[in-house]
């Protein structure tokens, strides 16, 4: 049958009616601007009634005689002037329109008396920076004025500033980092300490913009991010710093969400993470939620050497291949890894050479968490044994091609016990917890537009994808659910990420990857 088209009125509704919607907004505001007259007056009106019937009830009752005789009198005296009637009505007019009137206060133009010692002493501190004894027309001098300096300016319900936009002289060396670091603590401390600034030196036209950054939000729990398979979320950031946000949900509530994404596979720039921190920064949680989302389309191998136990929730779970707590099955594992590495790239090659599809055995991505590797190296050193690090050579250097992601995390203290190959193949980095600049733009390879701080909450810090932009991340609520101190609400959420528990019953969680390395 012929499809029938719908009638006018189902067509054009919708514009129909957004045209009636805006013509009849256009007609109240208009008449709203036509009747403001006559609703000034009719509002004094009513303040001249009130005002009178509270003067009425002040009036004591034996002066309420004389009162009502007064008024009697000027009303008869009115009535017999001439044009005394329309002189009153007038006046009453005027009277009503006067009280009627709108009375806010006008917002005031300028900063106040406060705000203004606040930029002239910022002024008066940035003058030995930006000033020299060669400039004939120093934009920077001891009692200048600070409004050829400060273009704009804005002030936080507390007083303090919360954004500023200065221009500085052209023979400033904004080029050098040294200089632009000592502006930017310079800044830190007469804006106020305890809150992260973010810098925006352009170079071209000299100017700075001085951005006080909101809080990252902390009650983002465990839950489906809506990705798509070979991404995974790191954390979330400032909405200007990316073009993308996740629908989140917070109890009832759902909001949008600007994330760090981190794309991983055959086509990803960064196939490998490194994950710095000092203790109690968070690095086993993100590795815990890198975990949660890598068992959607994949299979997980995790090597722990701090032996806390932090990733024993998802011992046995169908996807786990196992959990490693001490030196022999780690090296194991790492063994059979790289084989699997190996035996990967064997399988894709003569696959391509045939002309046919990848294996089915190859597609299944394989991800290698290992959590603080520098606890093995003393152990394998008094052993004699080899260190595991070095077993990550061949899936660092063919991982991406041989569908298998390698995440390291490490103590940021101890970074320097990181071999080689982990340092030059892991060009995805986070630094969690805080952080001097300097151990900043060494872990990250570019120092950060913002001022960081000595006190975060855990899973704070910072991230880099290559060589993209650093961003701030909070990485989401991801505690162990067997630890006491994790509340109910986190609890719950990640035993419902967790996958079901394997048919086979596993007393220890090596003996998966024992048997795999023993068949091998």
């Amino acid at each position: 049958m012929a499809r029938r088209p719908l009638p006018r009125i189902l067509s054009n509704g919708t514009a129909q009616l957004a045209r009636s919607r805006e013509l009849a907004r256009t007609a109240a505001d208009n008449a709203t601007d036509v009747l403001h007259p006559l609703i000034t007056v009719t509002r004094g009106l009513s303040r001249l009634a009130s005002a009178g019937r509270h003067r009425w009830a002040e009036t004591p009752k034996d002066r309420r005689g004389p009162l009502l005789f007064m008024v009697a009198s000027v009303v008869l005296v009115v009535a017999l002037v001439p044009y005394g009637p329309l002189l009153a009505v007038i006046t009453l007019m005027a009277a009503s329109a006067w009280h009627g009137r709108e009375r806010t206060p006008p917002p005031p133009e300028g900063p106040d008396e406060s705000q203004t010692q606040r930029l002239q002493s910022l002024y008066e501190a940035l003058v030995p920076y930006f000033s020299a004894a060669e400039d004939p027309a120093p934009l920077y001098a001891h009692g200048g004025e600070w409004e050829k300096a400060f273009l704009a300016h804005e002030f936080d319900e507390a007083g303090r500033l919360g954004q500023l936009l200065l221009r500085y002289p052209a023979y400033f060396p904004d080029g050098e980092p040294a200089a632009r670091t000592r502006i930017e603590n310079l800044l830190t401390a007469k804006s106020g300490r305890g809150r992260e600034y973010h810098f925006g030196w352009d170079q071209e036209g000299n100017r700075l913009t001085v951005t006080v950054l909101a809080p990252l939000p902390t009650d983002i729990a465990a839950q489906r991010f809506v990705t798509a398979p070979g991404e995974t979320v790191l954390g979330f950031t400032d909405p200007s710093e990316v073009q993308r946000t996740l629908p989140l949900a917070y109890g009832d509530e759902q909001r949008d969400v600007p994330p760090v994404v981190w794309r991983t596979g055959a086509r990803s720039t960064e196939p490998h993470l490194l994950v710095l921190g000092r203790p109690g920064s968070g690095t086993s949680t993100l590795l815990r939620s890198v975990a949660l989302q890598a068992l959607q389309y994949g299979d997980v191998l995790i090597v722990e050497g701090g032996g806390t136990g932090e990733y024993l929730c998802l011992a046995g779970r169908d996807g786990v291949l196992a959990v490693e707590c001490g030196l022999p099955g780690a090296l194991a594992s790492l063994e059979w890894a790289a084989n699997e590495t190996e035996r990967r790239l064997i399988a894709l090659n003569r696959a391509r050479q045939a002309g046919h599809p990848p294996p089915d055995d190859c597609r299944r991505p394989l991800w290698i968490l290992l959590d603080r590797p520098g606890a093995f190296v003393h152990l394998a050193s008094a052993d004699g044994h080899q260190d595991p690090q070095a077993l990550l050579q061949v899936p660092l250097r063919h991982g991406r091609a041989a569908n298998v992601t390698v995440v390291v995390a490490e103590q940021l203290d101890s970074a320097d016990a990181l071999s080689e190959a982990v340092q030059q193949h892991t060009r995805a980095r986070v630094v969690l917890g805080p952080a001097l600049p300097d151990e900043l733009t060494a872990a990250l390879g570019a120092p950060a537009h913002t001022t960081p701080l000595s006190q975060v909450p855990p899973g704070r810090g910072y991230a880099r994808l290559g060589h993209g932009p650093v961003l701030r991340l909070q990485v989401p609520a991801t505690p162990d659910p067997y630890d006491d101190a994790t509340s109910e609400v986190d609890r719950e959420a990640v035993l419902a990420l967790l996958p079901p528990r394997s048919g086979e019953v596993v007393e220890q969680a090596g003996a998966p990857m024992e048997a795999a390395v023993a068949e091998g």
